[in-house]
């Protein structure tokens, strides 16, 4: 597996970056490839992308979840095999540090060049950047979940 790690400071209180980062099916509207995603229930997502060509579709699984602080998660099936968090760290009244670490394990032979030549990593810095104008450009959140989900 490989690891990314992002992190953008944006400018918008904690609890507006952390309430729209909970808009799964907003995905698309900043990560690059994600064509769809679809929330089956509280913890668990069916993701459509297409990178490179290749469509793969997987399933993924919240396995924690603290409002304002930390998202966890892992696929559970398809071909896609990643797990990841993202955290929120309050900077002041106005602006929080998002960091998404990932990681990422490479299924195919696209996924592997693009693993090798730095693509994946820069297609995250994009998504977190893409993140960044996004939210700001909106000024507040879509909608939320506050609900918590506890590793069990």
């Amino acid at each position: 597996m490989s690891m990314v790690k992002e992190a953008v400071e944006v400018e918008v209180p904690v609890r507006t970056a952390y309430n729209q980062w909970t808009q799964f099916e907003e995905f698309p509207n900043f990560m690059e490839g994600v064509e769809q995603v679809t929330q089956l229930d509280d913890s668990h997502n069916h993701w459509t992308t297409k990178i490179g060509g290749v469509r793969r579709e997987f399933d993924t699984e919240i396995v924690d979840q603290l409002p304002d602080e930390r998202i966890t998660w892992r696929t559970t099936s398809g071909d896609t095999r990643q797990k990841g968090m993202v955290r929120f760290q309050r900077v002041d009244d106005t602006h929080t540090r998002v960091e998404l670490v990932m990681d990422v394990e490479p299924s195919g032979a696209a996924e592997k060049a693009a693993d090798l030549t730095g693509t994946i990593d820069r297609r995250v810095k994009g998504d977190m950047r893409r993140f960044k104008e996004y939210i700001e450009r909106r000024g507040g959140e879509s909608g939320a979940w506050r609900g918590r989900v506890t590793p069990g």
